[in-house]
């Protein structure tokens, strides 16, 4: 956080890099979680509050390519951050392989903690690494979902990983 020199003595300046641009954060929210800043202030609604206590895992993005919980952030302690939410993923009509996967093995049901699953996905895709079915599951085992019992979102994570690999996938 950078300090600045006004007319009317200093204040707190804030920027942070969301989805490829760059925000000053207004000091009226720089006390807000960056859950509720990107969702309040900047409108974008893929990250859900579950339970703002960072248990759920639906408010997921990738800090600095590191999934973390958003609700947990407060925007002052953020300055200089790349922050990455499900809805920067897309590269124009062209969604990310995660996503892809996602649709074609039928991951949604609710669809309210998909954004936080596909976020930890990227990471873990992004790692680059070839997990084994444990090392995956412990992976992902961080999210809440009452809808699809985790095993079409375990396979689409699976399928996506091998394919980024150029491995051959064996369901």
């Amino acid at each position: 956080m950078r300090n600045k020199q006004t007319k009317r003595g200093i204040f707190m300046s804030v920027t942070v890099t969301i989805n490829a641009k760059p925000h000053e954060v207004a000091d009226e929210h720089l006390e807000m979680s960056l859950l509720r800043y990107l969702r309040e202030v900047l409108g974008l609604t893929g990250a859900k509050c579950g339970c703002d206590r960072g248990q759920c895992g639906s408010c997921n993005v990738l800090i600095d390519g590191e999934c973390r919980r958003s609700c947990l952030f407060k925007m002052k302690k953020l300055d200089g951050k790349d922050i990455l939410t499900v809805e920067g993923l897309a590269d124009g009509d062209k969604l990310h392989p995660i996503q892809e996967s996602f649709i074609v093995e039928g991951v949604m049901q609710c669809g309210f903690c998909t954004p936080g699953f596909i976020m930890t996905a990227v990471e873990i895709l992004e790692s680059g690494k070839l997990y084994s079915d444990d090392e995956l599951r412990k992976l992902l085992s961080g999210h809440l979902c009452r809808c699809t019992g985790y095993e079409n979102i375990f396979r689409a994570v699976k399928k996506t990983m091998y394919r980024r690999l150029g491995k051959e996938f064996d369901a």
